[in-house]
């Protein structure tokens, strides 16, 4: 069992255990140490994060623990995430870090780590690494101690892999984009790509002073964007994440469209063009119900997997197909891209427009969702209370209510101490109180 990795790497409040600089040391000795298992040659790892205060602090804390078992560093600097992905294959590096919370405020942050081929690591090598870090590693003799130096242009290389995705003659001239990028790690790339592009860019949230990463802006709160969409008469707003590996769409009326909605536009355009690998989508358990029957509609199927992106992407590797994501808006191109990406994701949406010639709204209605309700609980340090008698009574009552004209997820959030309670159903007097029941047994029990 892990216990410091989460579903998307080791995350928490920084200088509050598992994210401390000393953790963090370890952290980088540990799998500097995995991944260089043989003496001799040169081996290399890659670093990039996004624009919260404490990266400052990690990135030295595991650039000291990587060099220490004899791995070179090279610093990207603020980053997106895809960005980390792309750069550990195309400078043949054994490993790739992001230091980033993602969504998260600006006091947490995290470590994620992807493999020598781009994708983020397994559960087993998680497993592996964790235990080399209880019993800690001998590090490198004085004589081969790693290096470290920065890269200077690691966000243009992203940037021109963004737009070799696109076909070769797009052009976004006449296109008014409104671009919040969080005050994150895509505050200078996204609206350098757009403009370059030949779009009209609004930029928001390209201000990033540390502390103001995620907050009032992006994909997670994406109001202000929707109102500066009207107020602007923008043809479309484009929000991205702290780290720019999700993204929302925002319509000319400041209609706001999830990862559900995007994924299907870019699945039925895929495969008219027949370009959707294994005629399926892979989608996590959050997906709406609307989603799987418009695919179904479309003689397309849905995948689901556990919640998480890299669950979506192992998913899509094992069967074949080529698209994948979650509703909170991480969607992956396995042709062009190793992980979620909130920048590309959004591009492609502007590309359908432009051949469409169809105003963002008509494109980012694909189907009507089934009435979704999501809750989320806060429970104590230590407590458990899935495992309590009177919460899984609770969940009983409410899948047997639901039967046959719904669906109960409960789940344990692998970043937080939070039990997420989410139903889907037409009758939402019925979907309310089903969730309430089980919401209030996790409260008693947490």
């Amino acid at each position: 069992m892990r216990k410091l990795f989460g579903t998307d790497g080791v995350r928490g409040t920084a200088n509050t255990h598992p994210m401390t600089a000393d953790m963090a040391l370890r952290i980088g000795a540990a799998v500097g140490r995995y991944f260089r298992r043989e003496a001799g040659g040169v081996h290399r790892v890659v670093i990039g994060k996004d624009t919260r205060l404490s990266g400052y602090m990690f990135e030295s804390a595991l650039t000291a623990g990587l060099t220490s078992t004899g791995m070179n560093v090279l610093l990207l600097g603020p980053v997106p995430t895809p960005a980390v992905g792309l750069m550990t294959r195309t400078m043949r590096a054994d490993l790739g870090v992001m230091i980033s919370a993602s969504h998260n405020p600006a006091q947490d942050n995290g470590i994620k780590f992807f493999g020598p081929d781009g994708y983020k690591l397994s559960d087993q090598a998680e497993e592996e690494i964790e235990a080399l870090i209880d019993v800690g590693v001998e590090p490198a003799q004085a004589p081969n101690i790693g290096r470290a130096k920065r890269i200077d242009d690691a966000r243009f290389r992203y940037g021109e892999r963004i737009k070799s995705s696109l076909p070769r003659d797009l052009r976004l001239e006449g296109l008014k984009v409104v671009v919040d990028c969080a005050n994150g790690a895509a505050h200078r790339t996204a609206p350098e790509v757009l403009w370059e592009l030949g779009a009209e860019v609004i930029p928001m949230g390209v201000a990033p002073d540390g502390y103001n990463i995620n907050r009032g802006c992006g994909s997670t709160q994406p109001m202000a964007a929707a109102e500066m969409v009207v107020a602007q008469g923008a043809d479309v707003g484009i929000c991205l994440d702290g780290d720019a590996d999700r993204v929302v769409v925002i319509d000319e009326n400041g209609a706001i469209a999830d990862g559900d909605q995007v994924m299907a536009l870019l699945a039925a355009r895929w495969a008219a063009d027949e370009r959707l690998a294994g005629g399926a989508l892979v989608a996590t358990v959050m997906s709406n119900l609307g989603l799987e029957r418009h695919l179904h509609a479309l003689g397309l199927r849905l995948e689901r997997t556990a919640v998480g992106d890299r669950y979506v992407v192992e998913r899509m590797r094992e069967g074949g197909f080529n698209l994948g994501g979650e509703q909170s808006g991480h969607i992956v191109m396995t042709d062009f891209a190793t992980t979620g990406d909130g920048l590309m994701s959004g591009l492609h949406f502007l590309a359908e427009m432009m051949r469409a010639g169809k105003p963002a709204s008509e494109l980012a209605r694909q189907f009507a969702p089934v009435p979704q309700l999501l809750k989320n609980v806060r429970f104590a340090e230590g407590k458990r209370p899935l495992d309590s008698d009177g919460v899984k009574t609770a969940i009983s009552a409410a899948e047997a209510a639901l039967s046959g004209r719904g669906r109960l997820l409960i789940r344990k959030s692998g970043t937080e101490p939070l039990i997420r309670v989410m139903a889907e159903c037409e009758d939402e007097g019925l979907l309310g109180r089903a969730v309430d029941q089980v919401v209030e047994a996790v409260e008693a029990a947490g």
